[in-house]
């Protein structure tokens, strides 16, 4: 009798999956088409569904599925960051009439205003620090001086001599009395095993991963990252851009895959819309509100820089970085310059250079020559012979390979952090950039564009055909994946 009965429960079971897997698929179609905002996106989920039984839908269940709320909102700032909270310190005055003398531009602090929620602050000096060559001393001296408190958070941070330096400047400024917290992001911080907060950790100095656990049944948000890069200290000073905390960076030591960046130091109010990313992260990631003075804005007016601190995640309903590029292309008068490792914009983005380079604007485009990622290189290459057609300048920039995320618009506008302009860096990762008003500043930061225009080369339209048939069409096929690299 057991037997019959397993023998029919043996015939049974391909009737019983495929009646699984068709309820399971219809139930999370259905899903895909209520809650995903991108068409492209929602056929995508919705063939993988369908065509990877069971597979797809686990997939989807995993990574498709949005479901960061940030607990930092639910927690709430007990003391705000600013003198007087960050609105009634910050805010001042309208953006179009803090920049209203830049024509354009004040519209486009008016659209940057509506998108990120974030006031426009005046009042804050700006330099460029560059490089690992002199951003990683300018980062250690800083932590170096610190005396009320250093916060510190990055996508990777290597245990290399580079890394050493920093854990021991971190352990040093810790063993003074200064609080110390290092949010590192739980992916990249597997870059070099066992992590470098495990070290931090035994000196005592207060550290986390973000968005990590062991648990991957905890583990709902494994394909997010907090690709931030930012350092505050003593809620005077901010240092912020893209760049990591690895020996590449550091072109002066000679690295086996040098890698260039640029960083910034930033005083006067922006730093307390920078501090405030942080607090955010550190409560999301460990709980912990950070309180009392050392959490505080201690500065005031530094400069003559309108700037602006602006997070993005997958938290936020309004595509900050995505829109804020849009409407930079909208409104840009002259010329635009962007540089960037990575190049894999959506269509809108494809057409918004497009258009702009169509009515006069001069659009350079600044890509390595050979990136860390030759898949992506090769999907990239794929996107470039319709934008050089309708008259974007494509320039290759040769090694050390150029790790910079910068846009610039017209003579007055700079956008520099960590978004990459690719669909994770859009719609997925936690990024962070500043957008600054200045023409000061905007000139020395086309200076660093006149840097690469003098070692790099225009990639032409005959170049990208004359490749061989079966390149581009490996090209073509890995672009078909673009949203999902």
């Amino acid at each position: 009798m057991l037997s019959e009965l397993l023998v029919a429960l043996l015939s049974w079971w391909p009737h019983l999956a495929a009646v699984t897997n068709l309820g399971l698929a219809l139930v999370v179609s259905g899903h895909v088409v209520l809650h995903k905002k991108y068409a492209r996106s929602a056929v995508g989920w919705v063939a993988l569904v369908w065509f990877a039984p069971f597979v797809g839908s686990l997939l989807y269940l995993i990574m498709g599925i949005n479901r960061i709320q940030r607990k930092a909102h639910k927690l709430g700032l007990s003391e705000p960051v600013g003198p007087e909270g960050p609105t009634e310190a910050l805010a001042g005055d309208s953006c179009g009439h803090m920049v209203s003398d830049l024509g354009s531009l004040s519209t486009l602090a008016r659209l940057v205003g509506e998108v990120s929620q974030q006031p426009l602050t005046a009042g804050n000096a700006v330099e460029i620090l560059g490089n690992g060559t002199t951003s990683y001393p300018a980062m250690l001296d800083a932590i170096g001086g610190a005396e009320r408190s250093v916060a510190l958070v990055t996508y990777i941070f290597d245990r290399d001599p580079v890394g050493a330096d920093f854990v021991e400047a971190l352990i040093a400024a810790h063993q003074r009395g200064v609080e110390v917290r290092v949010l590192v992001d739980g992916v990249g911080a597997w870059y070099s095993r066992p992590p470098v907060t495990w070290k931090l950790k035994a000196a005592g100095v207060p550290s986390a991963l973000f968005l990590f656990d062991w648990n991957l049944a905890r583990m709902p948000f494994i394909n997010l990252r907090n690709h931030r890069k930012l350092l505050v200290i003593d809620g005077q000073v901010a240092i912020t851009g893209g760049m990591n905390i690895r020996h590449a960076h550091a072109l002066d030591r000679s690295p086996k895959t040098p890698t260039e960046d640029l960083m910034v130091r930033v005083r006067g109010p922006v730093v307390a819309q920078l501090l405030e990313v942080f607090h955010e992260d550190w409560a999301f990631t460990t709980g912990e509100t950070l309180r009392g003075p050392a959490w505080h804005l201690q500065g005031g007016s530094e400069g003559k820089v309108f700037a602006r601190a602006m997070p993005d995640g997958p938290d936020e309903a309004a595509d900050r970085a995505w829109r804020t590029v849009l409407g930079a292309l909208a409104v840009a008068q002259h010329r635009v310059a962007i540089v960037t490792p990575y190049f894999l914009p959506e269509e809108e983005l494809e057409t918004a250079l497009e258009t702009a380079a169509l009515r006069g604007v001069e659009v350079e485009l600044f890509l390595p020559e050979a990136s860390n990622l030759p898949f992506l290189d090769m999907a990239s290459r794929a996107e470039l012979p319709t934008l050089v057609a309708e008259g974007v300048i494509v320039w290759r920039v040769p090694a050390p390979f150029d790790h910079t995320k910068l846009m610039l618009v017209d003579d007055a506008w700079v956008m520099l952090g960590s978004t990459n302009w690719d669909s994770r860096s859009f719609r997925l990762n936690f990024e962070l950039n500043l957008e600054c008003y200045d023409p000061e500043l905007s000139a020395r930061f086309w200076d660093q564009i006149d840097a690469r225009r003098a070692r790099g080369r225009v990639q032409t339209a005959a170049e990208l055909a004359a490749r061989p048939m079966w390149k581009r069409l490996l090209d073509g096929t890995l672009r078909l994946w673009k949203p999902y690299l």
